[in-house]
């Protein structure tokens, strides 16, 4: 199973990737902004690596190497919010055969920039200079907006107000339902 977890920029899905890698040591957890840092360094840097196919195109190739090749359990930590990006991704993904569950971390844009604020500097985007704070900030409300068009069977949580423990349970709870389907 791929579990892709997607929300806007510090819900929480880097933590909680490592909090079902703790519980599932056998897993891998795949970033595929590592895919994107790597594309720039072959191709001219854009404002966003989303926006290239191929990095599109392998994010779904990458995930069903490494699912396929290395792990029952693969962990996608990544926002995508552009429906289109999530719909070729997402499909792409489904139509090779690989069961997706799907969780989208939802908060309050509050707790959100506290979070972002918490972080410290980070460094600049190749493309605009910005830090990734403010970055992460100039796409938050779509980012937020996103979780009201999110795919059917897509489990929505609340990470500010469930701990990192209860939503590891939640996805591991789903994940078992959606393997026995």
């Amino acid at each position: 199973m791929i579990i892709w977890l997607n929300g806007s920029f510090a819900a929480g899905k880097t933590t909680l990737a490592g909090e079902l890698l703790r519980r599932l040591p056998q897993a891998v957890v795949f970033d595929p902004e590592e895919l994107g840092i790597t594309l720039w360094k072959w191709v001219p840097p854009n404002d966003d690596f989303q926006n290239l196919a191929a990095w599109r195109e392998l994010v779904v190739a990458t995930a069903i190497s490494l699912r396929r090749h290395h792990t029952d359990t693969l962990i996608i930590p990544m926002t995508l919010t552009n429906t289109a990006y999530q719909a070729e991704i997402l499909g792409g993904l489904a139509t090779a055969g690989e069961e997706v569950l799907h969780v989208f971390l939802e908060a309050d844009p509050t707790v959100l920039i506290a979070r972002l604020d918490a972080r410290g500097p980070v460094t600049d985007t190749p493309v605009t200079g910005q830090t990734a704070r403010e970055w992460a900030l100039e796409r938050m409300t779509a980012a937020i907006t996103a979780a009201a068009h999110q795919p059917s069977g897509t489990l929505k949580l609340r990470s500010d107000h469930l701990t990192t423990t209860e939503l590891a349970d939640e996805v591991l709870a789903a994940a078992e339902l959606h393997s026995t389907r």
